[in-house]
């Protein structure tokens, strides 16, 4: 009987420290929480999440619930910050641009400078290149005929197709003595990263690094999930590229997914803007741990002088901005319109400031047009993105889905005056945790161009009818609703 109540005793007491260590960790992420600035809704789900599951939502917290990107890169962070003012300060009067007398965007121009840091730059060509093989095609000439430099930036190389003819083209022009510099997001490129390319690229000479590498349990290395989403080339600090496609040949990529071919466009870019290109990336590159990040060296601005009309403000955005600067000029844009809006992104989670922006476009008789893919690779996503249709579609918001592949364009036109292009996805991720890049483009052949290419995607699409979209089954609006309410999480 004392051997009883002794055991009895022994497990009442292990109980009560089970529950307080569990009320002191719900505590303590809700503490975290109400002192965070994190939006409203993503706030109120951490908090629910961790009253319901203490230990769940702790774990979770700690590993994704803010934006540290580290405190060694920090440091470096804070240098190369340095180093940025010091190289914008040093670009010619003569590449810093503006848009002409009377033309109404000045207020979004201004807003998309003072967040993405970069002023306008004038003197500079865009070409759309909508064709994934006409894109890499492209790239391989350009890097065939590279002088001094190649640097490359993104989220995935995958290996097959007319990736490896990009591999081997960088690995002719290290022999020539040109500098090459492949930085690749270590989650992305991962499955590249255990081929042989990158040991091929590094014996012939291409400086290949794995970016914001993950290393669990290791605290000063920041949040795992913050990724390197930006896909930029510039050769010779003359040509750029920037856009939604990856390293990778469609004919080969993802085959598994049962999602069709991913469809994707490029910016090929001379001139002024180039230089700002560069500038990211040489930011990027400075925040590897690698000892060659610490350099954080920049090309010289073009001793050519600048050409071409084309306006363009280069914004990037991440953890280190901490002013969500794509969200913001996106909003703002949308703000702006009086005729039209067409938007082609992959992946649609919006925050409720953006999904309200397109509800009053729509009210106030903009014509609001929103490309999406039929299928998605991410079917969490697919499910949260469908809780908004219905709001969308009564402000009169047209829903089209893309059924001849994965939509992966992240294109916006407002008005067919000016463009936003580049790596952004309207959701959580790239709005507010992943390094993204976007282009603010006025130039009238690049936007007709554009506004072509998201017609000849709009062709190929279906619309969703309202009235059937009412009628879906329960159990889709409950998937739905889960799915949205964990949205904000991630």
């Amino acid at each position: 009987m004392t051997e009883l109540l002794a055991s009895l005793n022994t497990v009442t007491l292990w109980g009560a420290v089970a529950v307080v260590i569990q009320a002191g960790l719900t505590l303590g992420v809700v503490l975290r929480v109400i002192l965070t600035r994190h939006p409203p809704a993503s706030s109120l789900a951490w908090i629910v999440l961790t009253l319901a599951l203490p230990y769940v939502g702790f774990i979770l917290y700690l590993l994704i619930g803010e934006k540290p990107i580290g405190r060694w890169r920090e440091f470096r962070m804070r240098q190369a910050l340095y180093r940025w003012e010091v190289v914008l300060s040093q670009k010619p009067a003569a590449y810093v641009g503006e848009l002409p007398a009377g033309q109404r965007h000045k207020g979004l121009v201004r807003l998309a400078q003072k967040l993405g840091d970069i002023p306008m730059s004038r003197g500079s060509t865009i070409e759309l290149i909508g064709d994934t093989d006409a894109a890499l095609k492209r790239i391989i000439s350009d890097i065939d005929a590279a002088k001094t430099s190649v640097s490359m930036e993104f989220y995935i190389w995958s290996a097959g197709g007319l990736a490896d003819a990009v591999a081997e083209s960088l690995i002719a022009a290290a022999g020539r003595g040109v500098a090459c510099k492949v930085l690749l997001d270590d989650i992305g490129s991962h499955s590249f990263f255990k081929s042989a390319w990158p040991e091929r690229l590094q014996a012939a000479g291409v400086h290949v690094l794995s970016a914001l590498p993950v290393r669990f349990f290791a605290p000063t290395q920041g949040r795992l999930d913050l990724r390197l989403h930006r896909k930029t080339i510039v050769i010779d600090n003359r040509v750029g590229y920037t856009g939604s496609l990856n390293m990778v040949d469609p004919a080969f990529f993802n085959q598994n997914e049962h999602v069709g071919e991913w469809i994707d466009a490029m910016a090929r870019i001379t001139g002024a803007a180039v230089a700002d290109l560069n500038l990211v990336f040489s930011f990027d590159w400075a925040l590897q741990p690698d000892d060659a990040g610490q350099q954080f060296s920049f090309l010289p601005v073009p001793a050519v002088p600048p050409e071409g009309d084309a306006r363009i403000v280069v914004v990037p955005s991440g953890p280190t901005a901490p002013d969500d600067a794509n969200m913001r000029v996106i909003i703002e844009a949308i703000n702006c319109a009086r005729r039209s809006v067409l938007i082609s992104t992959p992946y649609f989670v919006p925050n409720e400031a953006m999904a309200v922006a397109l509800q009053n476009a729509a009210w106030r008789g903009v014509d609001v047009r929103l490309l999406l893919p039929a299928k998605n690779d991410s079917q969490f996503v697919q499910w949260a993105s469908h809780r908004y249709f219905e709001g969308l579609m009564a402000a009169g918001v047209k829903i089209l889905r893309f059924d001849a592949g994965l939509l992966h364009t992240k294109a916006i036109t407002v008005d067919d005056d000016f463009a936003l292009f580049g790596t952004v996805n309207l959701d959580n991720r790239s709005l507010h945790l992943n390094f993204e890049m976007m282009l603010l483009v006025f130039d009238p052949k690049f936007v007709a161009d554009l506004v072509r290419l998201l017609r000849s995607y709009e062709a190929r699409c279906s619309e969703v009818d309202p009235v059937t979209w009412h009628k879906r089954p329960l159990k889709d609006r409950l998937l739905e609703g889960i799915c949205y309410l964990l949205s904000p999480l991630l």
